[in-house]
């Protein structure tokens, strides 16, 4: 396996958008919404990132696929707080339009970076 710089990776890169995007979002909404919904959401999204970081550190095959799964869950909570944010009313149509499609690139791009780290 060559090593890569988690820096060069396309779903660090897009993982990094998606909590940038994120996180400018929630620091419009108002002290309530920012404190319960927001926390988690920014949460999340920075953990995508932060663990691929992580597992690309790590050193061996199996600890970053371990981190990769990590990653996927994060990712799936990322999209929990999403829809809890737009059933409350905290999102508008053109902000999710905006990340959605970030989102629905990033998952089968993790599953792929896990197959080529095996």
């Amino acid at each position: 396996m060559t090593f890569r710089r988690f820096e060069d990776l396309d779903i660090f890169r897009l993982a990094e958008e998606i909590a940038d995007r994120l996180w400018k979002i929630v620091c419009t909404w108002k002290y309530f919404e920012k404190d319960t919904v927001g926390k988690q959401l920014v949460s999340a999204a920075d953990s995508v990132g932060a663990n691929i970081a992580e597992g690309a550190g790590r050193g061996t095959p199996k600890d970053n696929q371990r981190f990769v799964r990590i990653i996927r869950g994060s990712l799936n909570e990322t999209k929990f707080w999403l829809r809890r944010a737009n059933e409350r009313e905290l999102l508008n149509t053109s902000q999710i339009d905006k990340i959605k499609p970030l989102i629905d690139e990033l998952a089968p791009r993790l599953n792929a970076y896990l197959k080529s780290i095996k």
